[in-house]
């Protein structure tokens, strides 16, 4: 899979989630975390939808060799979190585990298009 290629299906699948964080944060949380969200967890759920928006924007390919180092530190920042909150017996959800394991994958693939830089 080429660079390119690999960024854009990074990039939409962070635009959709971060689109569906902004439309439906319950949801999500519900389906990642196993627990309600009210008050000030919608606000800054949606933030996050945000800015998960603008780094897949930010991302997209076209963007120089900053754009893929930024997916990277992003996708290997979330994947380590996921798995220390996870295996610290925090608030998990069906989706966690599946979600941690997609970030480490992209992480990964990422890296290796990084280094053939």
């Amino acid at each position: 899979m080429t660079t390119p290629v690999l960024l854009r299906i990074v990039c939409a699948a962070e635009a959709a989630t971060g689109l569906a964080l902004l439309v439906d944060p319950p949801t999500v949380i519900g389906l990642l975390l196993g627990s309600d969200i009210t008050g000030a967890g919608l606000v800054i759920s949606r933030i996050a939808g945000i800015a998960l928006i603008a780094l897949a924007v930010a991302c997209w390919p076209g963007g120089g060799a900053r754009a893929l180092q930024g997916m990277v530190l992003y996708n290997l920042g979330v994947a380590t979190y996921m798995a220390v909150v996870g295996l610290g017996g925090g608030p998990v959800g069906v989706l966690w585990w599946p979600a941690c394991a997609a970030h480490a994958v992209l992480a990964v693939l990422l890296v290796r298009a990084l280094l053939k830089k």
